[in-house]
């Protein structure tokens, strides 16, 4: 006998879930997108993705690259840089950073900001003097704060919490702690963003954490072209990907995916002033 052959993946569209969803964190000025952008917007409004999150690495990214999104009014951006950029945080940047606020009402945070110990291309100092910056100059400009933090919990909570940002917008984009860091987020008044990380089958822990971690408080996110929820691990991911991960957190949480998926909407509209 020939060996059985596996069944197809099923289409994000085939979950049908209702207009109401947001896409928290995407970037989908990468590469991996420029040949196929606008089949990937358009599957993404098919399954129910009412408003796109786009996230530049940089001002010249923001700059070079939102012309790609000139006739798609659901898609918003965030800015920032990255904690393993921070060699680019010039002074200069930092200007060119509050200009673009200043000129772009798509712009919608600072982020994604932070701490990244797992790479750690540049000093753990370093890293923390520009994310100081930048949450500065969010408070200045008074826009949200998406926050990049890998093997670094601790250090990004002490900096948040010293430089006053308890209980200010702040958005943990790529949870996959634990409930105990869970828990710390939530008690600080922040927001957490839900990756498709959370539907591998070795990833407990999330899937616990989820439970601590009130439904008002909650978005969902692909962090495209990287992390793609079961059942396109191993794939490019891309924005309609989210109705899998929302799939997977209502049925850990034993409510309805389409709940699910409004209220995380409703979350990211309300957060992002939508």
């Amino acid at each position: 006998m020939g060996k059985k052959k596996s069944k197809p993946a099923p289409l994000p569209q085939s979950l049908a879930l209702p207009y109401t969803g947001v896409e928290s964190h995407a970037h989908l000025d990468l590469p991996p997108f420029s040949s196929d952008i606008e089949e990937v917007l358009k599957r993404a409004k098919e399954s129910g993705v009412r408003y796109i999150c786009n996230v530049f690495l940089g001002h010249e990214a923001w700059k070079n690259n939102r012309h790609l999104f000139e006739q798609h009014d659901e898609v918003f951006f965030i800015l920032g840089t990255h904690p393993s950029h921070v060699d680019q945080c010039t002074d200069a940047e930092l200007g060119a950073m509050r200009a673009a606020f200043a000129e772009d009402s798509r712009l919608r945070g600072i982020g994604e900001i932070g701490l990244d110990y797992y790479w750690d291309h540049f000093p753990r100092e370093n890293q923390k003097d520009i994310f100081i910056k930048q949450l500065h100059l969010a408070k200045e400009l008074n826009t949200r704060v998406i926050i990049h933090s890998r093997d670094a919990a601790e250090d990004t909570i002490d900096v948040l919490e010293t430089e006053g940002f308890v209980d200010y917008p702040v958005l943990w984009h790529c949870f996959g702690g634990d409930a105990e860091l869970a828990e710390r987020i939530v008690k600080n008044g922040w927001y957490l963003s839900i990756p498709g990380t959370v539907t591998y089958p070795k990833n407990e822990e999330a899937r616990e954490a989820l439970k601590v971690i009130p439904l008002d408080r909650m978005l969902i996110e692909t962090d495209c072209p990287y992390l793609t929820p079961v059942p396109y691990r191993g794939k490019r991911n891309e924005p309609a990907y989210t109705v899998f991960t929302a799939e997977c957190v209502a049925k850990e949480l034993g409510i309805d995916t389409e709940e699910l998926w409004t209220t995380c909407g409703n979350n990211a509209i309300r957060f992002f002033g939508l």
